[in-house]
């Protein structure tokens, strides 16, 4: 079937020689399956100028026999294919070789057969015509993330054996060497300072490093620096006499000492003020302090992990902070980058958060749309993975759907304007010069595939809401529902 195309020149727009090998990494087995006998030629030659091996398969029943035979790392498949389609090929390819990727194409993508696709593996769906470029990054991605997931499945295996790190998700190098310290530091007596901007995990790391050292069994005790009155924190940290103050009807156990043989986390440090600054440094250096309103010292034995969101050496430098304080705790230090320069860790922490608010919600809701990925990864979450959190908590409370699609994601209008901008800076600088063969080209064709590939993306994105989709594509409604009507007058397509 030929989709209503007249040929891959049609098909693909923005082409030109596929003469840049740098965008693929050399290597893959890859499985065409298409119908139009154009498309996999034009497909083939692309995928094998750029290093991977190609196989094709002519329809979707010829696609089933050959994957009965051999596995391939990505499969790109038209959706509609005579009696065997390429759902069909999906389920049959995820079923055989979960790892598999799969790519769905078609001309004529709707909104039920792209999320059907994405519920049953689907790494994307891509409608005709594409963009040669984006076509390509789409598979260098999918193929890249693949291999960064086998890597992450080795590392954890591996770390596993040892070291467990509790809720911390990401594989990017940043936090690869933040394990490696925690696996270093954990088992000592060693004091650690984390810094990093507020709702980075700071507070993951520092339980981390209990949980992975010989004091595990013993009290792991938050202090939020900032979150207790002046006027209480030292009776809080050290506890009080009876009788020490008005109100003191009875002694108290301060929270150091609660935490005997375990790890104190003392977060916002910068917040305490310079006469808790003063007790805190007794009890890092002689490891005693007296309670509020008696003469002796108690002994402890605790590790102190302090964190902060500001730069202590600034504080120092400013007087805000004790100097040889700042010394004791700061003997090792782990910098927490913020998400905008982890972003290779946006997909696992999203997928990470789905299923948690899934699983809590009573929702079957089990992944993000890549145009819903492709969205988030444009914005630069101030607020770091707190703020991620709280997106993908509101967009699995209102998600009517099982996959969580761009609209779902609930942008506010700050979010939205910093992503457009975002977007419209990525256009302009891939933008690429037309290519016009000597033979000439069909300027109508172009334009009216180009079109297509528009409205139809635009129907996706919006859920099928015609209103919406019209407002994507900055057009009145009835302009559009006249351009889907004429659509379907042009292709007519078969039934199958």
């Amino acid at each position: 079937m030929q989709e209503g195309m007249s040929g891959a020149s049609e098909v693909l727009t923005g082409r030109r020689e596929f003469a840049d090998k740098s965008m693929f990494p050399p290597s893959g087995n890859l499985l065409i399956v298409d119908d139009d006998l154009s498309m996999r030629e034009m497909l083939e030659v692309m995928l094998t100028s750029e290093g991977y091996t190609v196989d094709y398969a002519e329809d979707g029943s010829q696609a089933i026999q050959i994957l009965n035979k051999k596995t391939f790392d990505l499969i790109i498949s038209d959706i509609r294919m005579g009696s065997v389609g390429g759902l069909a090929v999906l389920k049959e390819a995820k079923k055989r070789s979960p790892e598999t990727i799969v790519i769905m194409i078609s001309a004529f993508a709707t909104t039920e057969t792209a999320v059907e696709a994405m519920n049953n593996g689907a790494y994307d769906y891509i409608p005709k015509p594409f963009n040669v470029e984006e076509f390509k990054k789409t598979i260098r991605n999918a193929l890249e993330r693949k291999t960064l997931d086998r890597e992450k499945q080795a590392l954890d295996a591996e770390l596993e054996k040892t070291y467990h790190f509790g809720h911390i998700v990401g594989n990017s190098s940043r936090l690869v060497k933040i394990y490696s310290t925690i696996k270093q530091v954990a088992d000592t007596r060693t004091n650690v300072l984390i810094t990093g901007e507020s709702g980075t995990g700071k507070e993951l790391i520092a339980r981390a490093i209990h949980e992975n050292s010989g004091r595990k069994d013993m009290p792991f005790t938050v202090i939020h620096c900032a979150g207790i009155p002046e006027t209480l924190m030292e009776s809080e940290l050290f506890g009080h006499r009876k009788g020490a103050f008005t109100g003191a009807v009875e002694s108290k156990e301060g929270l150091f000492e609660a935490s005997q043989g375990g790890t104190v986390f003392l977060d916002e440090i910068a917040e305490l003020t310079p006469a808790i600054q003063v007790k805190l440094l007794r009890v890092v250096h002689e490891k005693v302090f007296k309670r509020v309103g008696e003469t002796s010292d108690i002994e402890v034995d605790v590790r102190i992990v302090s964190a902060t969101n500001k730069n202590l050496e600034d504080e120092v430098i400013a007087g805000n902070f004790r100097e040889d304080l700042f010394y004791r705790l700061n003997v090792i230090h782990i910098d927490m980058p913020p998400l905008r320069e982890r972003k290779e860790d946006l997909p696992a922490l999203a997928q990470h958060f789905l299923e948690k608010f899934s699983k809590e919600m009573g929702k079957s809701i089990h992944k993000l749309s890549s145009y819903a990925l492709d969205m988030l990864s444009k914005y630069d979450f101030p607020g770091n993975i707190r703020e991620l959190e709280n997106m993908i908590e509101r967009s699995v409370a209102t998600a009517s759907t099982n996959i969580i699609l761009p609209e779902s994601l609930a942008l506010s209008t700050h979010k939205q304007a910093q992503i457009k901008e975002k977007e419209s800076g990525a256009e302009s600088s891939l933008h690429v010069e037309p290519d016009i063969p000597p033979e000439g080209v069909d300027l109508e064709s172009i334009l009216a595939e180009t079109e297509r590939g528009y409205i139809l993306k635009a129907m996706t994105l919006s859920g099928g809401v015609k209103q919406k989709a019209a407002d994507l594509l900055g057009i009145s409604g009835r302009n559009l529902r006249y351009r889907l009507e004429k659509m379907e007058k042009s292709n007519n397509p078969p039934s199958t």
